[in-house]
């Protein structure tokens, strides 16, 4: 037993030994290259923390400061200075393009493409909502609705029929925009692009996932004109 034992205690040693004379062969052969590496991800490191201290963080504080006056005109639907600034403070164009990258800049896109909507110029809207994207569903939603909207009004139908989809799927436990978007999809395929299959499909999904909305109630009507009836 005692002989196992001692032979046991050799071996792990042989074993700790070869592993240490590989290391050093290891090392010997590529410790500058390791070194250089291990030098360029700590430089690499700490450059981006830099970057996030000393130039991203200002500029964040900056795009919200510079945008608080567009979003005021906004609010006051006035449109064009909410767009273009009033020569002392930028608008919505000015700040996405000068505060990309930022949260600010990226919601820059989406006022900006509210704004043309409710001017009428809708492939100016569609340009900026077309780059607006984030992690609100809820106004991610907002922004799939209004391209359906712009594209719809520019002719477009199949553009605007797959983001009024988009819309309705984003966020669905709003059911009454889910409800809107997805009464729109169906109403486009039925009365525009004349695809009843899909228009029946839309129209069937409306009254089985938002039967208490008003466009669910009014589901059956549409699907009667489709020769569609007596739809639990």
């Amino acid at each position: 037993m005692t002989d196992k034992r001692n032979n046991d205690t050799v071996n792990e040693h042989v074993v700790e030994s070869n592993a240490v004379d590989s290391l050093r062969v290891f090392w010997l052969k590529h410790g500058k290259k390791a070194t250089a590496v291990l030098a360029l991800i700590v430089v690499l490191g700490g450059g981006y923390m830099l970057y996030k201290s000393f130039v991203q963080k200002p500029k964040i504080e900056e795009a919200l400061d510079k945008s608080f006056k567009a979003e005021e005109y906004f609010k006051k639907d006035s449109f064009n200075l909410a767009l273009n600034g009033d020569g002392v403070n930028p608008g919505f164009i000015a700040l996405s393009k000068k505060y990309s990258g930022t949260p600010t800049g990226n919601m820059a896109n989406f006022y900006a493409g509210v704004c043309y909507v409710k001017l009428n110029q809708n492939d100016k809207a569609v340009t900026y909502l077309k780059d607006f994207k984030t992690g609100s569903r809820q106004i991610q939603q907002r922004a799939y609705k209004l391209l359906g909207d712009a594209y719809g009004d520019m002719g477009k139908g199949a553009e605007a029929l797959d983001n009024y989809k988009k819309a309705a799927k984003e966020f669905e436990t709003d059911q009454t925009a889910s409800a809107e978007a997805l009464f729109s999809a169906a109403y486009l395929a039925q009365h525009v692009l004349n695809k009843k299959e899909e228009a029946v499909g839309l129209y069937k999904e409306l009254k089985e996932k938002y039967p208490q909305t008003q466009q669910g109630f009014d589901a059956d009507k549409y699907l009667a004109q489709l020769g569609v009836y007596n739809i639990n």
